[in-house]
């Protein structure tokens, strides 16, 4: 029998097709990670909330997602993942995060951590607190999600019951926790460089309580102002 000269052509390459498929594959992998670490760097990130600080605005166990690009673009100092520095941050367009506004920074002490409070005082104001209650430039601060767990100390001078009055410095803010006798927060640590600030809560997107192993189904959406 003569060989037919068309079958080498005919038959399908098995070597190749696979190593095409696994080349697919493997380029579509490494596109949605660079995607997914671009969104995360630039755009958007999930925080867990670790603490009560921020009660009853954000509870333990709270998942949140937070503006990446609020206050400006970004640049971070360190390799994703690993925290380790290559240069100083690089922010363009930066703004200053509004009173009020819950941020997300670097924690001053140990920019490894990330901590979340609200902003209560912006640069240029006179800041004290007196007997629990918050005073900017000699006015009583209104603020509705403040909690309160204990009455002020009367026998003897807390930071976190009176404190000041104070000057906030230029580029710094004054950021303070809802659970105001439950925060470490500037009454105790100082001022926050505006450049430690990673971006603006945003909104809840799950929500586990671990003490009674359950979903806060009612937390899902919820708008952080």
């Amino acid at each position: 029998m003569e060989n037919n000269p068309t079958d080498a052509i005919n038959k399908p390459n098995t070597k190749k097709k696979t190593k095409s498929v696994f080349r697919e594959y493997a380029e579509a992998i490494f596109i949605a990670l660079l995607l997914a670490l671009f969104i995360r760097t630039f755009i958007l990130q999930a925080f867990k909330i670790p603490s009560g600080s921020m009660e009853k605005t954000l509870l333990i166990g709270d998942h949140i997602l937070v503006s990446k690009f609020a206050y400006g673009t970004h640049i971070p100092n360190e390799i994703p993942f690993l925290n380790i520095k290559l240069f100083d941050d690089i922010i363009l367009s930066q703004e200053v995060p509004k009173r009020g506004e819950i941020i997300v920074f670097k924690y001053p002490k140990n920019e490894s951590r990330d901590f979340i409070k609200r902003v209560v005082g912006i640069p240029g104001d006179i800041l004290e607190v007196r007997r629990q209650k918050v005073y900017i430039n000699n006015q009583l601060y209104e603020e509705e999600h403040v909690w309160h767990t204990e009455t002020p100390q009367n026998d003897r001078f807390v930071p976190r019951d009176d404190f000041g009055p104070v000057i906030v410095p230029p580029k710094h803010l004054f950021m303070m926790g809802d659970n105001r006798e439950n925060s470490q927060d500037s009454r105790f640590w100082g001022f926050l460089n505006i450049n430690k600030v990673k971006g603006k809560a945003l909104m809840i997107y799950w929500s586990w309580n671990a003490i009674d192993n359950w979903v806060r189904f009612d937390r899902f959406g919820k708008v952080l102002h």
